[in-house]
């Protein structure tokens, strides 16, 4: 598996539309409706990362019907965002602890 380095917001969100088949557009989508916004991912930004996504073998493209080629996570793509989401976690307890002057583990 690749270093276990953390993703960028954008390519969490990426993976994360991923969970159902999606083509691009349909990513950029559903990334502004689950941040309510605040993420807008540009058309450059989502084909450049699904280029490097399919490179690592994090998604993988599904038969091609038409223009739109959709895209969807794999295995190792999902062990990567439960990764991430660990690391979130370790962030959020670590930072809501010592901001409640709280003693850390």
């Amino acid at each position: 598996m690749e270093e276990k380095a953390p993703l960028t917001e954008g390519v969490y969100y990426i993976l994360l539309s991923l969970y159902e088949p999606r083509h691009g557009y349909g990513i950029m989508q559903f990334v502004s409706e689950l941040s309510n916004g605040r993420v807008v991912l540009g058309a450059g930004t989502i084909y450049g990362a699904i280029k490097t996504l399919v490179n690592r073998k994090w998604i993988i493209p599904l038969d091609e019907e038409g223009r739109k080629k959709e895209y969807v996570i794999t295995d190792t793509g999902k062990l990567m965002v439960e990764y991430e989401i660990k690391r979130l976690c370790e962030l959020y307890n670590n930072g809501l602890a010592i901001a409640k002057g709280e003693d850390l583990p």
